[in-house]
């Protein structure tokens, strides 16, 4: 029994593992915050599984997971949204890729200074889930989710803005 539930969790890491690192990102700085983070996540899913119903998705239930573990790490940290931001490694690697990394780091950052709700709502419409698969997750109707994926995206390009990018 306990092999069969070590081999489906190694698989939806796998599967799932890249949306995670998402999630990750938008909530704890590159580093020792990432990785404590991550092993927090791997730990409310490895517990909360054998709860799954199959009523969502295995990707909803698994990124509802890991938002409510994010959403408690963020808490806990009671880190100020600016020195947090301040924090971040602003240094490129040297390769071909330096600049999209910027970019996405950039983001990242921006996301992390945003409340927690509108962490949220973006960190599930980044994975590409359906306004109602957001809304299953979250435990809110389609129409709320519309709503607050738009005032969480604006308030984002003003962050954005204010960096003195569009």
């Amino acid at each position: 029994m306990e092999e069969g539930r070590q081999a489906q969790f190694a698989r939806l890491w796998q599967e799932h593992g890249p949306a995670i690192g998402r999630v990750i990102a938008s909530y704890a700085r590159p580093g020792a915050d990432q990785a404590d983070l991550a092993q927090d996540i791997a730990l409310a899913l490895w517990t909360a599984f054998p709860r799954f119903r199959g009523q969502s998705s295995e990707k909803t239930f698994l990124l509802r997971v890991a938002h409510n573990q994010a959403v408690r790490h963020a808490l806990n940290r009671r880190v100020d949204p600016e020195v947090d931001a301040e924090l971040a490694d602003p240094h490129p690697r040297p390769d071909q890729q330096a600049s999209a990394r910027q970019e996405v780091e950039r983001l990242f950052r921006h996301v992390r200074r945003m409340p927690l709700l509108q962490r949220e709502i973006l960190g599930l419409a980044l994975e590409n889930l359906t306004q109602a698969e957001i809304g299953e997750a979250l435990g809110i109707t389609p129409g709320n989710v519309a709503v607050r994926i738009t005032r969480a995206r604006a308030a984002l390009r003003e962050l954005m803005k204010e960096d003195g990018h569009e």
